[in-house]
């Protein structure tokens, strides 16, 4: 009796060794994949592969690893041997060109105008006479914090006509300046004679999604002020979704606009960065789909490709262009290429590009080459476009900082 059962067990071991030993002789050494690609093997759908360590991603490999250990086992059970999974080391990212709202609140108010104030004496300027100027951040006043128009209010009539020792920013160097404010001889109230600004929104187009870092690039551009085109201070900012709901067509000497409406009060996600390059943040619920490589500068080349975009509700459709230049050199971070909208049903609709294209993704050779960033005002139809690669850098610098921040 005992002797058949394991007689039976042996057998049923025999088996299974053979299976295992047959079944890992199928499976390869080393399994090349593209990033995002689920780690598996689908020729062999009994064996299932899992990270030998426990900091390995489950689905994905990260190109920046490279290389990493996975355990074969058959029927998810049985290891049966290891493996290298080795990613292709290219960057690969979720391309968007969806349309997105913006919120931004400033780091300090912005000055963007002057008005004369008529006293008992005649007219005045405070402002102006103190050396302010368009574009100036004031971020505090006689000591405190100035962040919303209303504290610029409060601390003028509480000063009383008194000088005030204003803190300002112009050209990223920190300034100081002596306000005294006079009387208007209208309302009664002190006055300053320059107009501030504490906030900003506005529409653009998602470039894409970083998955392993959980954070979205869009724009390819700052946000800037729209009286004096200085890139707004962040301190604090979101994004929501947008549903385009007209447009404005561009024509030479006037570039056109997208229209649309924010779906929701509901963030999607928090900007950390408006600068050179764009606007960058967390997503708090990332897409995933249409996942492509970056393409690297070199090989970005002049010739045929595609802009995603979004014109009407809020899924993007792809339209030609051509890619006329590629520049390697310039200084200038947000134009490196120059493209022009060869789509006929595009030039149709938009007339070229128009205000709200901003971000909008570049693809060649099914990569992403870069981003819509700028429209030749008296050339619609043509226009800037960055690198996606100067996007990802920011991208990268930008999450750093923000894990150094939270593990402080």
């Amino acid at each position: 009796m005992y002797r058949k059962i394991i007689k039976t067990i042996l057998a049923a071991v025999g088996i299974i060794s053979t299976i295992c030993s047959f079944t890992a002789a199928k499976v390869p050494d080393i399994i090349n994949i593209n990033y995002g690609q689920p780690v598996d093997i689908q020729s062999i759908p009994i064996v299932s592969l899992h990270p030998v360590e426990k900091t390995a991603p489950a689905r994905q490999i990260s190109a920046i690893t490279g290389n990493v250990k996975y355990s074969a086992r058959l029927l998810g059970v049985i290891p049966i041997k290891e493996v290298a999974v080795v990613s292709d080391n290219r960057r690969y990212v979720a391309v968007s060109g969806k349309p997105f709202g913006i919120k931004m609140f400033c780091d300090g108010v912005m000055i963007v105008g002057f008005s004369d104030i008529l006293t008992a004496t005649g007219y005045k300027n405070p402002a102006k006479l103190a050396g302010l100027k368009a574009g100036d951040i004031i971020v505090s006043m006689n000591g405190k914090t100035t962040r919303t128009n209303e504290d610029v209010e409060k601390i003028i009539a509480k000063a009383e006509g008194k000088d005030i020792t204003v803190k300002y920013i112009r050209n990223d160097s920190e300034n100081t300046a002596i306000l005294t404010a006079v009387k208007d001889a209208g309302n009664n109230k002190w006055r300053s004679g320059m107009w501030v600004r504490d906030s900003g929104a506005g529409i653009g187009t998602m470039t894409f999604y970083e998955l392993d870092k959980g954070f979205f690039a869009g724009l390819g551009h700052g946000i800037k002020d729209v009286d004096t085109h200085q890139e707004l201070r962040l301190l604090s900012g979101e994004i929501v979704p947008v549903k385009i709901t007209g447009l404005t067509k561009s024509k030479n000497g006037t570039a056109g606009q997208l229209k649309g409406s924010f779906m929701t009060t509901i963030a999607s996600g928090k900007i950390l960065h408006n600068g050179t390059t764009g606007v960058y943040g967390k997503a708090y619920i990332p897409e995933k789909e249409n996942l492509m490589a970056v393409a690297n500068p070199a090989e970005i080349h002049t010739g045929k490709a595609t802009i995603l975009t979004t014109i009407n509700g809020t899924q993007p459709q792809e339209y030609q262009i051509e890619i006329e230049k590629v520049n390697l050199t310039t200084g200038d971070a947000n134009k490196n290429m120059v493209i022009r909208i060869t789509d006929s049903r595009l030039l149709t609709l938009t007339g070229g590009i128009i205000a709200g294209f901003s971000g909008s993704p570049i693809i060649q050779d099914g990569k992403l080459a870069g981003a819509v960033t700028h429209v030749f005002v008296n050339q619609v139809d043509k226009g800037y476009g960055i690198f996606s690669t100067n996007m990802l850098a920011t991208l990268d610098s930008v999450a750093d900082e923000n894990r150094h921040l939270n593990a402080a």
